[in-house]
């Protein structure tokens, strides 16, 4: 047996306010996100919801006038009070009703409730402000992406950095992006140039810069730009995160979200999201949620299941990416679960989201999880998980469904099943799958 030294608790840097000083100023932040979601949610006695939000989760012009008669806010603020109250987790939305978060319960007496939220918020700046019309989506993806370095720039720099600065160093982030996207050549040709900007980099700093000062991440002066307390200690976290995941024995900082989830399989719940957390804060948010859908597009099933668990941790900024993957077949079930909870679905209702015909595929994937990586008493109990009452019937649906991995699921289950009558249904059913019989 080995003793590994527990790495002592880190500590802010030197001036930061404690974590009441740093919660008082978030609440300021989202002062205007907490009175619009308190005012869309229900009564505490059960009153109806005051808004009917729209498919894509957007206010209706005539909820938008209301709150703002209510609160005394211009439409504009409430429209902004409602998306920043999703971003951070303030409020649910449940079909057409929207749920107070637990956050926003726990928000007068919950200090690193409300830090939390407010970070929530910090991750989706680039949501919060979008970027200019007219700019392509590659363009603000490389800002976003070398952003932390600027932003660790001004950390480092403990006081007001000069714009000039801050543009040189984004210039060589992205040159250094473009470069690692390049091909190397087979032969001696040279590489092409790389692609001349549709914007100036001036443009879209600027554009960041406002992005990060609309969260209340830094403070904007002439030429100058300084980190409030809130983002000098989002910005510590954030390396404090990577550096911790850098040091633990299961640290995948650097692997592939494939790798990274394979290396959280045997993880219990609490340490595979720490994980997933430390890996996520390496990437941005973007490419983070577009190397999980990968993965989840796999033949692994596990790493389906795994996938859609680490984008629970990503939270809102997914939404998008999530609702576009419910059009994939193989990964509708648990888009449309995530999605379920994400709008505040009752955990124990949550499946009932889903056709019998999704259930069906859903339970096959699962079931063939557990053949490839699980116990193999585990799938002969995952027969219960079906929601077919009997074993013909599942056999029949189970058939009918398509999944790719419907034989191999059905052969161990019938090597695995003490019953033989079934096992020896399941090795006939498995047989007309692979023939094409009935």
């Amino acid at each position: 047996m080995t003793n590994r030294r527990t790495r002592p608790a880190p500590r802010p840097p030197e001036g930061t306010p404690p974590p009441a000083e740093l919660a008082r100023q978030a609440r300021a932040v989202l002062a205007d996100a907490v009175r619009v979601a308190r005012w869309a949610s229900p009564s505490p006695r059960g009153g109806e919801s005051h808004v009917e939000p729209g498919r894509d989760g957007a206010l209706s012009a005539a909820a938008a006038q209301r709150a703002a008669t209510d609160l005394g806010l211009t439409p504009a603020q409430v429209r902004a009070g409602w998306d920043r109250a999703r971003l951070a987790g303030l409020i649910e939305l449940h079909g057409d009703r929207a749920r107070p978060g637990w956050r926003l319960r726990a928000w007068d007496r919950d200090d690193a409730a409300v830090l939390r939220g407010w970070v929530a918020l910090f991750d989706a700046w680039s949501i919060v402000h979008p970027a200019p019309e007219g700019i392509t989506g590659t363009s603000v993806a490389e800002v976003v992406e070398a952003l932390p370095q600027v932003l660790s720039l001004l950390q480092l720099s403990a006081g007001p950095v000069q714009v000039p600065a801050l543009l040189d160093l984004l210039e060589q982030r992205v040159v250094e992006l473009r470069e690692e996207r390049c091909e190397v050549p087979y032969d001696s040709q040279p590489l092409p140039a790389p692609a001349a900007p549709d914007a100036p980099l001036s443009l879209l700093l600027d554009w960041a810069l406002e992005g990060q000062a609309a969260v209340g991440a830094l403070t904007l002066g002439p030429g100058l730009a300084t980190l409030t307390a809130l983002g000098n200690w989002a910005v510590w976290v954030k390396l404090e995160q990577i550096c911790v995941a850098a040091q633990s024995p299961a640290g995948n900082i650097e692997q592939s979200a494939e790798d990274m989830l394979r290396g959280c399989a045997r993880l219990t719940p609490g340490p595979a999201r720490a994980e997933y957390r430390a890996w996520l804060a390496a990437r941005t948010v973007s490419s983070a949620v577009t190397e999980l859908l990968e993965a989840a597009r796999g033949e692994d099933a596990l790493l389906r299941g795994l996938a859609f668990d680490a984008l629970r941790v990503v939270g809102a900024p997914a939404e998008s990416g999530v609702r576009a993957a419910a059009d994939d077949g193989s990964l509708r079930p648990y888009a449309l679960l995530w999605l379920a909870e994400y709008e505040g679905a009752d955990p124990e209702d949550v499946h009932e989201i889903l056709t019998r015909e999704e259930s069906t595929w859903l339970w096959v994937d699962t079931a063939a999880a557990v053949a490839d990586h699980g116990d193999i008493q585990l799938l002969v109990r995952h027969l219960d998980a079906a929601v077919q009452s009997t074993v013909p019937a599942l056999l029949d649906e189970v058939r009918a469904v398509g999944h790719p991995r419907t034989v191999q699921v059905l052969v161990a289950l019938a090597a695995a099943h003490p019953d033989p009558a079934l096992a020896k249904a399941m090795r006939r059913a498995a047989f007309q799958v692979h023939t094409g019989g009935v």
